[in-house]
């Protein structure tokens, strides 16, 4: 499935995945390939994503995530940098 991650001002990630998992609002969540459509928000969190080789996360502020049709995009509020 394609997994697209942006915020206002970025493009954060872009490609295919075979699985990412999401801070839902109401609890975390999981999206594999030909999941049913699905619109949430998404909390403080760590959205988590693998390609067929490496795992990789990205702690974001918050947003909404759309699932339709193998294409994932995720409306990011902003990402928060795990240093501060």
């Amino acid at each position: 499935m394609y997994l697209e991650i942006v915020t206002p001002d970025q493009k954060v990630f872009e490609g295919e995945v075979v699985s990412a998992i999401f801070p839902g609002s109401d609890g975390s969540f999981q999206v594999l390939n030909n999941h049913a459509p699905l619109l949430s928000t998404l909390k403080k969190g760590t959205i988590v994503y693998k390609d067929k080789k490496n795992e990789y996360d990205v702690t974001i502020d918050g947003g909404v995530v759309e699932v339709l049709n193998n294409k994932v995009i995720v409306l990011a509020e902003a990402i928060v940098d795990e240093e501060d």
